[in-house]
């Protein structure tokens, strides 16, 4: 019954605040201050792909990440 609760945490989004094409921040860990653009959620859906200004496109733990400043 325990693993069965795990897959559903793994597969249930926790961040729906963000939707592709938003602008982002990475507000904690190594590359803090880093600004990019959602893309999506990974089959784990506590990381994302953000595209990052450069042109990486790179997985981050999706607790790490705010909204960016809005137009």
């Amino acid at each position: 019954m325990t693993s069965i609760r795990f897959l559903q945490s793994q597969l249930e989004p926790n961040h729906p605040e963000f939707r592709e094409g938003d602008e982002v921040v990475l507000a904690e860990g190594t590359y803090q201050g880093t600004v990019g653009i959602f893309l999506h959620l990974r089959e784990d859906v506590n990381w994302a792909d953000i595209a990052e200004l450069n042109g990486s496109i790179r997985s981050h733990p999706v607790k790490w990440l705010a909204l960016g400043p809005r137009p």
